[in-house]
Order: C-alpha cells, then sequence, then structure tokens
C-alpha cells in the first residue's frame, strides 16, 4: 500500500481512532510532516493539536542512521545499537546538545508565550506520519509518558513490524495503518512525501487548515 499523501493517511488514521471522539484527545505530532496529519485527527476527533518534540541523534559516520533520540527536557534514549557501539568519546552529549538546541529554537517558533499543552490525565495521541527504527518515536512516548496522560496512544501511517513491537512496550496502544516488508525508508511508501516547511507548521497549529487537502 502507498499512500497518495499525509492528508490520506491522517484521514484513515482518524477513521481508526473514531471510538476516541467526545474524549477531546492532545493530539502531539512530531514535527514537522505529522503536523498535516495531527491536524487532520485534531479535527475530526475533536481535540487539541500540539507538538512533542524530540530529535534523532545519527550515527557518527552515517547521520540519517539513529542511534538513539533526545527530547525537550534534554532526556537522551539511546536505542541497543547505541548503547553496544563503540562511539567516540563525548559524542553522544555533543550531538545531544547540538540537536536540543534545535529543539529549543523550535518550541520558541512553534508556540511562543506559551508552554506545552499539560498531557497530565488525558487520552494522548503520538502520531508520526512513519517510523523506521522507532527511536525518536521512543523518545516522545517516553517524554509524554512522563506528563502522566491518561491513556497514550501510538499512531503512525506505516512502519516495519518489528518496530511496532517496541512500541508497545511504551505506549498503552499502537495504530500503524500499514506494515509493509521490505521497508527501507517512510517516504517510500508516499507518492507526495514533500517536506513541511515552518511557516506551514505554524499555520497547522494555529488550525487554519494550511497544507490539508479538502
Amino acid at each position: 500500500m502507498i499512500f497518495r499523501n499525509r492528508e490520506e493517511a491522517g484521514r484513515r488514521l482518524a477513521e481508526a481512532l473514531a471510538t476516541l471522539r467526545g474524549e477531546k484527545p492532545l493530539v502531539l505530532a512530531i514535527p514537522r510532516g505529522a503536523l498535516v496529519m495531527g491536524r487532520i485527527l485534531a479535527d475530526e476527533l475533536g481535540g487539541e493539536l500540539d507538538v512533542v518534540l524530540v530529535r534523532k541523534i545519527g550515527a557518527p559516520n552515517n547521520p540519517e542512521y539513529a542511534i538513539g533520540a533526545v527530547d525537550e527536557r534534554g532526556e537522551v534514549t539511546l536505542t541497543e545499537f547505541g548503547r553496544l557501539e563503540a562511539l567516540p568519546p563525548g559524542y553522544v552529549e555533543r550531538e545531544a546538545a547540538r540537536q536540543l538546541a534545535i529543539l529549543r529554537e523550535r518550541r520558541a517558533r512553534y508556540s511562543p508565550g506559551r508552554a506545552p499543552i499539560d498531557p497530565k490525565g488525558r487520552v494522548v495521541i503520538v502520531v508520526d506520519d512513519g517510523v523506521a527504527t522507532g527511536a525518536t518515536f521512543r523518545a516522545a512516548l517516553a517524554l509524554v509518558r512522563r506528563g502522566e496522560p491518561r491513556r497514550l496512544i501510538a499512531a503512525m501511517g506505516v512502519a516495519p513490524r518489528e518496530t511496532l513491537a517496541t512500541l508497545r512496550n511504551e505506549a498503552d496502544e499502537v495504530v500503524c495503518l500499514e506494515t509493509p516488508s521490505p521497508f527501507f525508508a517512510v517516504g517510500q511508501f508516499f507518492r507526495d512525501f514533500r517536506q513541511v516547511e515552518d511557516d506551514e507548521a505554524i499555520a497547522l497549529l494555529a488550525g487554519d487548515g494550511a497544507g490539508v487537502d479538502a
């Protein structure tokens, strides 16, 4: 299955999560691409939309391969590979600090003058367009879990089966539309996988529907 775009994936996720209508769920999107899907989920389910900010920590010689992630509180989560690999001394700390600076700048840009929406006691949906290794998504779930939600749901368009198994340890429920094999990259399962720019991300958070097809 190949999605036409993120809008299609968002509408399908909203259908899969239709029982949450009336719960006023808090939808936390991993920027920037997932904000398109998050906006649809929040609107369709009668919830609120915010971002959950985490950044991948890439391998020293392959920055696209995640060995861990850092959240906006500075907490670092390493993959099994990241824990076992002989990394250069201080590499994780330096890379985490670099990514944390990006997260703080992004939070100031996306929600100036207000704190992140509190997940305590709420049904929370963490959403991404797709998940590969799961390092970033697990860090997002761990960050939200510390906020004591009543129920924590991981939702995504596509992911490999082995990654879903690890996410089930972090969330109360995992909803994934497609689990294709072989799996090389999230973008291979979207015909339109264009980059979402910051201006569009801010507009989506504001709720004006920018970037969402009818």
